[in-house]
């Protein structure tokens, strides 16, 4: 029984370790910047590994007041693109410290 007990104790250290240096990623993520693009460059939303969007960056040529409709469609691909990567990279990020570790309900 005494073999167990040191067993769960050094998961639950193990298990610390890696909650802190998620933290650490989690911060360092919030840092990021992450661009989507749209239109051929004419779009560009810039969100952060927290996913807020910070900019949306519109090319004069591209407003044109009688589409409208494809402006608004523009950003849409624009920003999903950009989430869509900043997902990818806090997947990649996250990932790499619990590869390994089959604990259930972490997946």
């Amino acid at each position: 029984m005494r073999g167990g007990m040191n067993n769960m104790q050094g998961m639950m250290k193990q298990m610390q370790k890696m909650q802190k240096e998620m933290e650490k990623e989690q911060e360092k993520l919030k840092e990021e910047k992450i661009e989507g693009t749209a239109g051929g460059g004419m779009v560009t939303v810039v969100v952060s590994g927290h996913k807020e969007v910070l900019d949306v960056i519109v090319k004069e040529e591209v407003v044109d007041p009688d589409d409208v409709e494809m402006l608004q469609d523009l950003i849409v691909a624009a920003t999903n693109e950009a989430l869509n990567k900043a997902d990818e990279l806090s997947s990649d990020r996250l990932g790499k410290h619990t590869k390994g570790l089959n604990i259930p309900g972490m997946m």
